[in-house]
């Protein structure tokens, strides 16, 4: 049965599964529902309509499932959709969706979201990433699985992050971020590949040779990356270069690339 400490506010409606544990003090709104095995450390409060999965360790005084920091918000019921076995320490903020961002904020499984992280509005992010302390993202932004993102470091609204890139510590970024690469600095740039995260990830050597050449090619030619994009993706068959390629053309925000960088 749930282990809910008798301090705790649980409104009616709220739906609190099997082996769920609740500490003193918490709050859970009418709209939440919490799965199996997951644990809720005092001081927390979990409002609006937020589905949380299995498994999920959410530590004191964090804040989840409260209305977006968006003037534009109306009032509109929006989720906020959290998967299974996220670790999600002290002080952190998950926002709901908007409106005029598809209505839901979703957080996949595995990740890890140290302490004062925020997670804004309308955010789509994946699994097994390490969002270190005190990382911000605003609402929109779009973070691929297994993204490793320093501490003390901003994402500006709309920016797309690709699955196995790493961002360095207390970086400002602004522009969208390919698949597999660090990027790092204010404003950050890209820097090279991250090839003791794909290692690490198993991805075998001569994909990392292949990824690694693409990359040279796309930001170390001085040719534009779209329309070398454009012209390689025709004759290519390694996947991993693909969605490199494919993310490029797909950029809005730029990629924040450095010709003369060694």
């Amino acid at each position: 049965m749930s282990n809910i400490h008798p301090t705790a506010i649980i409104e009616k409606g709220a739906e609190i599964a099997e082996n769920v544990t609740i500490g003193a003090y918490c709050r859970i709104g009418a709209h939440v529902r919490i799965d199996e095995g997951t644990t809720v450390a005092s001081h927390t409060v979990i409002e609006g309509h937020t589905q949380i999965g299995k498994n999920n360790r959410i530590f004191s005084f964090a804040t989840l499932g409260s209305i977006p920091q968006d003037l534009k918000y109306r009032g509109e019921e929006s989720r906020l959709l959290i998967g299974d076995n996220n670790t999600i320490r002290e002080y952190t903020l998950l926002n709901t969706g908007t409106e005029g961002g598809g209505m839901v904020t979703k957080i996949g499984n595995g990740n890890l979201l140290m302490g004062y992280v925020h997670i804004g509005h309308d955010v789509q992010l994946g699994s097994h990433c390490v969002l270190a302390n005190a990382v911000t993202i605003a609402g929109h932004v779009i973070i691929g699985d297994y993204a490793v993102i320093g501490g003390l470091t901003p994402v500006h609204q709309f920016v797309q992050i690709g699955e196995h890139a790493m961002i360095g510590g207390g970086s400002v970024v602004v522009q969208d971020i390919p698949p597999y690469v660090l990027a790092e600095g204010n404003r950050a740039s890209l820097k090279a590949i991250n090839k003791v995260g794909l290692r690490r990830r198993g991805f075998s050597g001569d994909e990392i040779v292949a990824i690694d050449r693409a990359f040279k090619v796309l930001f170390r030619s001085g040719k534009s990356p779209r329309e070398t994009a454009e012209v390689l993706k025709e004759n290519e068959n390694n996947d991993a270069v693909l969605k490199m390629y494919q993310f490029v053309l797909n950029s809005k925000r730029g990629i924040p690339f450095r010709e003369k960088h060694g």
